[in-house]
């Protein structure tokens, strides 16, 4: 089990990620840590998720798998909505799409390595509690948060990535 947490000090963005004798910074929501997540918060919600599926850029990243499954391609053509509104809330949507939606497709290297964590997935979703919460990589700012997400730098993610391939079972994180 991975477990996410606040880092001690005044800034709530800023976290650590521990697996086994293993520790990591990482950025969390610019609101720091919730038990209430609200759509546009910029909180990381609290509770344990798991990595449902995962993205790459195939032409900035070599990874192209995790866990033995295949990780998807990044397209110009991939979003997804963050709209409560919509019947695709917090569900991967096909560009153009008319409601509010994130495009996966990035100029910055956020969305290089993206995995999707289960935070309020069907069939359980709840309509504006939240979307779009990945794991993906830190901002080049390191006194940025993030809208919610966990992001850690591009080689501790790698690092992170390669010891999940050889544990088995799913990758679960506790956060909070």
């Amino acid at each position: 089990m991975i477990r996410v947490t606040r880092r001690p000090g005044l800034d709530p963005a800023r976290g650590l990620i521990r697996w086994g004798n293993r520790v990591w910074p990482c950025r969390l929501g610019k609101a720091g840590l919730t038990s209430r997540k609200r759509e546009g918060d910029r909180a990381t919600p609290q509770g344990v998720v798991s990595v449902v599926d995962g993205y790459v850029r195939s032409d900035r990243s070599r990874r192209r798998q995790l866990k033995g499954k295949k990780l998807r391609h990044i397209s110009q053509l991939q979003g997804w909505c963050d709209d409560p509104h919509h019947p695709a809330y917090n569900l991967p949507v096909q560009l153009p799409f008319p409601a509010s939606h994130e495009k996966l497709l990035r100029k910055d290297r956020l969305y290089d390595v993206v995995l999707v964590l289960d935070w309020n997935m069907p069939p359980s979703r709840s309509r504006g509690a939240g979307s779009a919460i990945f794991v993906h990589i830190a901002p080049e700012h390191p006194q940025s948060g993030t809208h919610g997400c966990i992001a850690l730098e591009p080689r501790h993610l790698s690092q992170l990535l390669a010891i999940a391939d050889t544990v088995p079972g799913p990758i679960k994180l506790t956060i909070g």
